[in-house]
């Protein structure tokens, strides 16, 4: 079968590699679209630390059930699934205390092993999530998980003002996260068209911090408190500092990006303001769930949130072009509908 194999950093070629093979407890899945994110970019541009070469890129995922075991209704063959990218030892601190998505020793798909972008995977069933979405929907759900397991993170509530920083997949989840749960919602960013689409995703408010002093905005926006919550969907140490600067007394930080240096603190806001920062990795089984119930109901901008669709062959060139232009893109997706060879 065809795939997409990352061979070293910024080589990339469509190949053929052998096809899966199905154990029990398993579902043969036919891959109909994968979306790329910033992790499989960070893997071509030869950035991402946990990625091992040649390794076959991705985990957002539509397909559509091949062969499954009978006695996993309502799972069935012809169901279109998505599919939950990650691994779990069920021994280690964080599995024990239930919270799996952030297992020590967790293996994602196209990062530690070998991802979705082929013909055909086969995948453990209880990692697949039916769902009544058209492909593309489908294919957005796991992107939109990690913003909504961050607004979790969060505790976010109806009453709550949410401040989310950087809009790009990620942060477009939380902020739609953010505003299905009913919260007051601010999009931050220096992309008018990623505030343009938050703004359809739920954001009530946006700022445009280039043009912007983020501080008085948000001040203004708040009655001079600042935001119960801010979530950092962008990973600079500007950033992480402003969310501990920007956040009400008593608040919530809540980061999801990796700051690619070390970041300084004034540890006196930490005391002070007595906060809860909180991590946020990966997402759990509801945050799928919730995701696609949002994306049933028919609220969000699931058109405006992809820029590029490409066919199977044409990926090695879209990523050569994504790396040399990483603003250009939002969401790209590989459409593997006309690659299928098997049967």
């Amino acid at each position: 079968m065809k795939a997409l194999l990352l061979h070293e950093p910024e080589r990339a070629s469509v190949t053929n590699v052998p096809e899966p093979v199905r154990q029990s407890g398993e579902a043969l899945l036919r891959v109909r679209r994968v979306g790329l994110c910033g992790s499989d970019l960070n893997s071509y541009r030869g950035r991402n630390p946990m990625v091992s070469y040649p390794r076959i890129l991705g985990h957002e995922i539509a397909a559509t059930i091949v062969e499954i075991d009978a006695g996993h209704a309502p799972l069935a063959v012809g169901m279109d699934v998505t599919v939950s990218p990650y691994t779990c030892c069920n021994q280690c601190a964080s599995c024990l205390r239930g919270r799996k998505n952030a297992c020590q020793f967790n293996q994602t798909l196209g990062v530690q092993r070998d991802g979705a972008l082929a013909e055909y995977v086969s995948m453990p069933v209880d990692r697949l999530y039916p769902a009544r979405l058209d492909l593309k929907s489908l294919c957005l759900v796991e992107p939109l998980t990690v913003g909504f397991h961050s607004v979790a993170r969060g505790g976010v509530t109806a009453s709550d003002t949410v401040a989310v920083l950087g809009c790009g997949g990620v942060g477009l989840g939380a902020v739609a996260a953010a505003a299905f749960e009913g919260a007051t919602t601010i999009a931050i960013d220096v992309d008018d068209d990623k505030l343009a689409i938050a703004q359809r995703a739920g954001a009530q408010h946006t700022i445009h911090s280039q043009r912007q002093n983020l501080h008085e905005a948000l001040q203004e926006l708040t009655g001079g408190r600042g935001p119960d919550v801010i979530i950092e969907a962008i990973g600079t140490p500007a950033t992480f500092r402003a969310a501990v600067e920007e956040v009400a007394f008593t608040g919530r930080v809540v980061y999801i990006g990796y700051a690619k240096e070390p970041v300084s603190y004034e540890t006196r806001l930490f005391v002070q303001k007595e906060l809860d920062v909180r991590g946020s990795r990966n997402a759990q089984p509801e945050d799928f769930r919730n995701v696609i119930r949002m994306l049933e109901a028919g609220s969000f901008p699931v058109d405006a949130a992809v820029s590029t669709m490409v066919p199977l062959e044409d990926a090695p060139r879209v990523l050569a072009e994504w790396s040399a232009n990483p603003a250009g893109f939002t969401k790209i997706m590989i459409d593997l509908d006309d690659t299928h060879s098997r049967g």
